[in-house]
């Protein structure tokens, strides 16, 4: 049994638009007219089935027409055709104005035997126009969203070489290679000082993923405010933080910053995407924590802030071990309860990673004595007890 087509051989040759001949096809449609199928000879031509109603089409049709217009410019004889999923030729006109390459005319029952033949389930989809149905060993749309330009030529191997070259910057331990991006050798402050990734080598790194519309993002952003600022006064600025944003707009991402005592990766850029991708950032707040030496600590530095403050800085496992015995021996020091004078129930020892004292008023984090009746703390220095 012969293998799978490569996605060159399935989408190249004229013998492809055949299929759409046989479909009934007789011409295709470009902005400036009717277009006929042999002008696609020795192309690679694609399908994108897409919708003007369908948001994640919307997102991802830009994107499709930045690949298309680069790779034209470098000769690569790549042809793109819309087929429609929208509902009447109004949506389909809207559509495909936004569109620089070719488009089937409107036609449900074309696109139904189109998508029957190429089993589309779901859109955006981009897939070769094969003689075999659809051979596809890769989603095209999701290999685009993730690398851009560098996903050509959509295929199984380019996915793999992709990966690779992920691990290597993933794990190779090299700030530049993750922070610099073409000439942008650079992140920015608060105030839009430029600031050398170079001069960043050497210090712990947090890479710091959140957006000023999250709110969880803005309560993280107050403790690890905190630490970092604690950190910089006793650590000799041995911390950095880097922003990766995922503001709305520029004008919220500059309000963010600006709150902020760290730099960030600059607004828009695709470093974003790219970081995201490689240290798998599935939602924010987020932080990955990054040793002196370039390499991953730990990848849920949230928790570890969110826990231990500034007390877990320099984040290796040697030190929170360190953190966690002391915290263990703190307890068992500790009366498992107490009646506190200025309160009618017993306290019961507890944790939490913060709370107000209910006597002092001060902030409190580890060891509590709690109420279980009502929503009391103390700090155990604030206990007096009963007698």
């Amino acid at each position: 049994m012969a293998g799978p087509q490569s996605h060159t051989e399935c989408a190249n040759g004229s013998a492809n638009t055949s299929i759409l001949a046989s479909e009934g096809v007789e011409f295709l449609l470009s902005a400036e007219g009717k277009v006929p199928l042999s002008s696609l000879e020795q192309k690679t031509i694609y399908l994108v089935f897409s919708a003007n109603w369908c948001r994640p089409c919307r997102n991802f049709i830009p994107q499709l027409v930045q690949l298309y217009n680069t790779l034209r410019k470098t000769n690569v004889k790549l042809e793109i055709i819309f087929v429609s999923f929208d509902r009447d030729e109004n949506g389909f006109r809207e559509h495909f104005k936004c569109m620089p390459w070719l488009a089937l005319p409107f036609d449900v029952s074309l696109r139904r035997r189109l998508c029957d033949r190429y089993h589309v389930d779901r859109i955006p989809s981009l897939i070769p126009l094969c003689m075999e149905g659809k051979l596809v060993e890769e989603d095209a749309v999701e290999l685009i969203e993730d690398y851009g330009i560098d996903a050509f030529p959509f295929s199984k191997e380019r996915r793999e070489e992709l990966k690779a070259m992920d691990n290597v910057k993933r794990q190779g331990g090299k700030l530049e290679d993750l922070l610099v991006l073409g000439e942008r050798d650079f992140v920015v402050s608060g105030s839009g000082e430029k600031i050398p990734v170079s001069s960043l080598v050497g210090k712990a790194i947090g890479l710091y993923f959140g957006a000023h519309w999250c709110p969880p993002c803005r309560a993280f952003t107050a403790q690890l405010t905190e630490a970092y600022n604690e950190l910089n006064t006793t650590q000799n600025k041995n911390l950095e933080i880097i922003f990766i944003s995922t503001d709305r707009d520029q004008e919220e991402f500059d309000l963010n910053i600006r709150t902020m005592p760290w730099l960030a990766i600059p607004y828009g850029d695709r470093t974003r995407q790219d970081l995201c991708r490689i240290f798998d950032i599935k939602g924010i707040p987020a932080l990955v924590l990054l040793g002196p030496d370039g390499k991953i600590l730990n990848t849920n530095g949230r928790a570890l802030i969110s826990s231990y403050g500034a007390k877990a800085f320099p984040f290796t496992k040697t030190r929170i071990d360190e953190i966690e015995a002391a915290l263990r021996k703190e307890g068992d020091a500790l009366p498992k309860q107490v009646k506190d004078s200025k309160h009618e129930h017993i306290l019961k020892l507890d944790m939490a990673k913060a709370y107000v004292c209910n006597s002092c008023k001060g902030q409190g984090r580890f060891w509590v004595f709690s109420c279980d009746k009502c929503d009391y703390d103390l700090h155990p220095t604030c206990v007096e007890e009963a007698h």
